[in-house]
């Protein structure tokens, strides 16, 4: 296995800019600083990179943690073992009814620091149990400006977040993942399922199934970037604005699809895919 120092210079050869492999250095050496660490792992592009630098980093002296929940599809479940087996990073799995906490199933403004908050202290405990000093979970730079109520459960629990504390960016951490021949470099965002749903709206199993059924569905039909917004009994389908009419043009057989997951209104949203836009109207 190559050391650290080859890594680094490789990515060097490879043409990385400066300023992003100041920030590879500084997360490196902050890393070896913990002496060891068990990371709060999703299957997406920010924690598979920190699963991986930290297993660089510290070896056998870190591990990545899946808590399953009923707010993750089958596909991040199968991606997630699959990045840890080709990054070669110790995987534990551990799991989690999200649908048993009455505050995630109301849905509030703030769902996501009920949700954090129970994923986190489960990983605590497993941390504390088996002798890691440091629980790190993957936001980045950019996550600091968008709207993010987890922040205060990563606060509340102790959890470290590397990547913001260096200053890596989304794009420079796939630019860095890329380089390190890690697959999962151009994955696109995926969020848990919860997020589909209006804030004020229960959260419910059927829900998650209809949702997870409908953005796979429009997956195989060649649609990358997909968000299906249940809106009751209407989805609100959002895909990149330059694949609407593609939606549109296959409409017939769309609908048709939904209305077999149970939906009686099937819309597109003309806006077409963008993160977070459930949170668009919290500022009413």
């Amino acid at each position: 296995m190559n050391t650290l120092d080859d890594i680094t210079q490789n990515l060097k050869l490879q043409g990385i800019a400066p300023e992003t492999l100041v920030k590879w250095q500084r997360l490196t050496e902050y890393l070896s600083g913990l002496g060891s660490a068990v990371v709060a792992y999703s299957g997406g592009v920010d924690s598979t990179f920190l699963a991986y630098v930290a297993h660089l980093v510290l070896g056998e002296k870190s591990c990545a943690v899946f808590v399953q929940t009923e707010a993750e599809t089958g596909t991040q479940n199968h991606l997630a073992e699959r990045w840890a087996r080709q990054g070669q990073f110790s995987l534990i799995r551990l799991t989690h009814s999200s649908l048993s906490d009455p505050q995630f199933v109301a849905n509030p403004v703030n769902r996501c620091y009920f949700c954090k908050m129970a994923i986190l202290g489960i990983i605590r405990r497993y941390a504390e149990e088996n002798g890691f000093a440091a629980l790190l979970e993957g936001q980045n730079q950019d996550d600091q400006t968008d709207y993010r109520p987890g922040r205060q459960a990563v606060k509340e629990t102790g959890a470290l977040s590397p990547l913001a504390k260096v200053g890596l960016t989304k794009a420079e951490i796939r630019v860095l993942a890329r380089a390190l021949g890690l697959p999962v470099w151009n994955q696109p965002s995926s969020p848990c399922l919860a997020s589909r749903f209006p804030y004020g709206n229960s959260i419910t199993r059927a829900g998650l199934q209809q949702v997870e059924q409908g953005e796979a569905y429009l997956h195989k039909l060649g649609f990358d970037d997909v968000r299906v917004r249940i809106h009751q009994d209407l989805a609100r389908i959002e895909v990149t604005p330059d694949q609407i009419q593609k939606l549109i043009s296959q409409g017939s057989d769309v609908v048709s699809y939904f209305k077999t997951l149970g939906f009686l209104y099937v819309t597109v949203d003309l806006q077409g895919y963008r993160r977070g836009s459930l949170n668009e109207g919290l500022n009413r």
